[in-house]
Order: C-alpha cells, then structure tokens, then sequence
C-alpha cells in the first residue's frame, strides 16, 4: 500500500467536491437511477454512487482495486446501502462467472485502469446478454487543440489524480461489441480544461 494511494484515497471526495456540487452528483443521479436487477459497480471508489442506487436494484455488487479506497467503500456501503457486497478486485480481471449482472456501472474508472480494451472485455463478459453498461467517463477530445493539450498533460495527471485523460473511451466500448444506445457529449464540471470532455450513456451487450 503505497503513500501515494493512501493520499489519494484520503483527498479523493474533497478533490472531487466542487465538480460534484456543480453537477456531477445529477449526472450519477439521472444515469445511477436507471440500474436494474443484479448490478455490479466497478471501481466504486468511496461509494460516490452509493445514495443514487433505486428500488430496481435486486442485488448490488462493489468492486474497488485499491484497498485505501477499499476501506472507505465499506464504511459508506455499511452506512448507505445494506444490499452491497464489496469485494476487492481489478476492472481487468473480474472473479465472477459469465453473465452474471443485468446492469454494470462504470463512473470515471475506465481512465485509470491499467489495460483498458481488457476491461471492458471483462465487462461485456460478465454482463448478461442484452444488459446494460451505463458510464460516466471523461475522454480524449474530439478537437484536435484540446487533445494535443491532453497529451501533453497526461504525465502530470497520471502522477496527480492517477488517471489518463486521453483515453479514447467511446470507442474501446464499441471494439468490444457493445452497441451504444444512448449517448450524450458534456463537460465534466468544474475541472481543468484537459479532463472536462465527458461521455454520459448508455450501451448495450450482444444478444448473440
């Protein structure tokens, strides 16, 4: 367990509150809302999303890789919502059988996993046929000024908030079959110019 993970977890609801206050707990609100039957949410974090999960919600399953942010997970998830399990484990390397869950929820994680394609592969493995990924993600600009920028401050990102914000999100989701449903381009509130584009929607795993 390193420092910087530790500090990371500790200042990570405090970094993220003015951007939250502006807007982003109505995004996780709208999109959190709509997650039915057996959900899992992967890199819960603190448990941001914890307060949004509704009444469609049959069972709920909380994985988190770090164990600084581990902790706090389960301290919230034991205070806000006795339907969730919380295990630790990697996006890219997740310990459920296939097709397992009717919804997965991916809220600014898909930036900071390791092996992104690999990820989202699991994703649509342990998602039911015709089930749901709904996502929050903030991704690589479209305009050719505002990603030369991300490229030149993803170092300084990565070492910071421990994530890329560079990364072409929408279509790693698409390269692993997914059919995006419903899908919405904002600005990530309150936040540097070089992590503001943001993706909100929906996609749709493979029937067959």
């Amino acid at each position: 367990m390193s420092v910087r993970s530790r500090f990371f977890a500790f200042t990570y609801d405090r970094f993220s509150k003015r951007s939250e206050e502006a807007g982003l707990a109505e995004m996780r609100r709208n999109l959190i809302g709509s997650a039915k039957g057996d959900v899992l949410e992967i890199g819960a974090g603190t448990g941001a999303n914890l307060r949004y999960y509704g009444a469609g919600v049959e069972t709920l399953t909380l994985t988190e890789p770090e164990r600084p942010m581990l902790k706090r997970l389960q301290q919230k998830a034991q205070e806000q919502d006795s339907r969730a399990t919380v295990l630790r484990a990697p996006a890219e390397d997740l310990p459920f059988e296939d097709a397992s869950f009717d919804t997965v929820v991916s809220t600014l994680v898909l930036c900071g996993v390791d092996d992104q394609p690999r990820a989202v592969r699991e994703l649509r493995r342990v998602l039911r046929p015709g089930g749901k990924l709904i996502f929050i993600e903030h991704v690589r600009s479209d305009d050719p000024r505002v990603a030369k920028m991300q490229n030149r401050m993803n170092p300084v990102n990565r070492f910071t908030v421990c994530c890329d914000c560079n990364r072409p999100t929408l279509g790693t989701i698409r390269s692993a079959g997914f059919e995006v449903t419903d899908l919405k381009q904002t600005e990530l509130p309150k936040a540097p110019p070089f992590v503001r584009p943001l993706i909100i929607g929906t996609a749709t795993s493979p029937v067959a």
